[in-house]
């Protein structure tokens, strides 16, 4: 699974600054709005020492990390639902990515020109809010039209379809989002086809100043009691210090953070709470050429896991020898595992954990 999260937020939030510092993409990160006007992507590797030990332990030469895509998303405006600023093309860019990763600036800097003038969380959010919800209303409006059109011609479904899409549009219009729509299983295809924004769940990044690691300020409280109530964490980071991270060797990266009072850095805890947010676990696999990290969802089953590996795997799965990694690290190699009666065999019902270590067998005719 490829995870894409878009970064999101009004433009000087801090947001291409903690872009170049996770992915080494080197955008622009001028002090004025809509210095990133394409979409830049960077693949970040995600960060899991199990990976090394399992290469270790398998005597693989080689490791090949799962990855994570973070799109850093040109700046929006207030109206941009209606065009205004770069509104159309950051809609546009936001329909493609898993997650929404919101940037909001929580730090005051005289020399960092705030594009209303002054910090407040609250305001900030609630106008990107704002902007997504009207740009799914247009969109709701524009199929409850064509639905209205068909019923005209006789479709014996548009009726039914219009209600649903109704229903939709009176709940938007409350300042809900998507997401929280209760649609019953026969009705959420009708919700899905239309790709909403405020259908893809929200992590806050709340970007302060050094001085305020790790919890943050009073700026973070009041972005906090805003999320709550969505259910949507918030990772505090620095992304001044990520961008002096980025540029030290590991040793003295990790003697950097725990100066800051920080055990992982920003990068590290925005993945894991991304991995959270979308439901994703971590399984490996190793074989003479290296060790393997895959991302999928929980409650995948072995014969899908096996597909992330390759397609081949999962149309001629027949069973996965299995080991996690917690009792493979104990036993000290496979043949251990196996004597200890660890290594398990599992077959096309299996739901893969977190930490498996997996061998597929399958046959292609």
């Amino acid at each position: 699974m490829s995870l894409r999260c878009g970064l999101v937020g009004l433009p000087n939030v801090g947001k291409s600054t903690l872009f170049n510092a996770l992915s080494h993409a080197g955008a622009a990160a001028e002090n004025y709005p809509f210095c990133t006007v394409e979409p830049n992507v960077g693949v970040v590797p995600v960060p899991d020492e199990r990976l090394a030990r399992v290469a270790e332990l398998a005597g693989s030469p080689e490791t090949t990390p799962t990855t994570i895509e973070f799109v850093d998303i040109a700046g929006l405006v207030e109206g941009a639902a209606e065009g205004e600023g770069l509104g159309n093309q950051f809609l546009a860019h936001i329909r493609e990515v898993d997650l929404i990763v919101h940037v909001v600036r929580c730090f005051k800097d005289d020399e960092v020109a705030h594009v209303s003038g002054t910090v407040d969380p609250a305001r900030d959010v609630d106008t990107i809010h704002t902007e997504l919800l009207l740009k799914d209303l247009q969109t709701v409006e524009q199929r409850i039209e064509t639905v209205e059109a068909a019923a005209k011609k006789g479709d014996p479904d548009a009726a039914a379809e219009r209600a649903v899409f109704e229903r939709l549009h009176a709940h938007l219009s409350k300042g809900r989002w998507a997401r929280s729509f209760d649609a019953s299983a026969g009705d959420r295809p009708l919700v899905d086809e239309l790709f909403l924004l405020t259908e893809k769940p929200v992590l806050y990044a709340a970007n302060v100043a050094e001085s305020d690691l790790p919890d943050g300020n009073a700026h973070v409280d009041q972005l906090r009691s805003l999320t709550d109530t969505e259910g949507s964490p918030v990772v505090v980071l620095s992304a001044e210090l990520e961008a002096q991270l980025a540029e030290l060797d590991p040793e003295t990266r990790q003697l950097f953070l725990e100066d800051a009072g920080l055990q992982r850095s920003g990068l590290e805890r925005l993945i894991h709470a991304a991995y959270d947010l979308l439901n994703l676990i971590t399984f490996f696999t190793a074989d003479e050429k290296g060790a393997y990290a895959w991302a999928i969802e929980k409650g995948t089953q072995a014969p899908q896991a096996a597909g992330k590996v390759h397609s081949d795997m999962e149309e001629g799965f027949i069973k996965a020898e299995t080991v996690h990694f917690s009792d493979y690290n104990a036993a000290g190699s496979e043949a251990a595992a196996r004597e200890a009666g660890l290594l398990r065999t599992e077959g096309k019902d299996y739901v893969v954990e977190d930490g498996d270590v997996m061998e597929f067998r399958f046959n292609v005719s």
